[in-house]
């Protein structure tokens, strides 16, 4: 009986704490802004130059290889969308070079497709 009453509540309980797992963005260990992607945190780093750094890492905050790894950034720049890829550049690290310079805390998305074909996406 008891068990009946407190059922739809017992069931819920992980649905609630569901969101609780997520990260909140942050900055990561190279400066950037570290945000969930997924299975993944992605890290983007900009400095106000042309080039743009993404480094991956687990759940676990382990560094993920980005070999195999591709990624398209859409970046808002002065309002204007500014488009361009990332590939593996060692390491964690995915890198490419934007059509202008790209301001630290720039707001846009990183689209991230992982080997097995699988994706996510990294909203700044």
């Amino acid at each position: 009986m008891i068990l009946r009453r407190f059922a739809p509540v017992v069931f819920a309980l992980p649905l609630l704490a569901t969101p609780l797992l997520a990260h909140e963005p942050g900055t990561g260990a190279h400066g950037g802004v570290r945000v969930d992607a997924g299975h993944y945190h992605a890290e983007l780093a900009a400095d106000g130059t042309p080039t743009v750094s993404l480094y991956l890492s687990d759940g676990s905050d382990k560094p993920v290889p980005a070999d195999g790894f591709k990624a398209n950034a859409i970046l808002v720049v002065d309002g204007k969308a500014q488009r361009f890829p990332l590939s593996p550049a060692g390491g964690n690290q995915l890198s490419g070079t934007a059509p202008v310079a790209i301001p630290k805390g720039v707001k846009g998305a990183v689209q991230i497709t992982a080997p097995d074909g699988s994706s996510a996406q990294a909203k700044y």
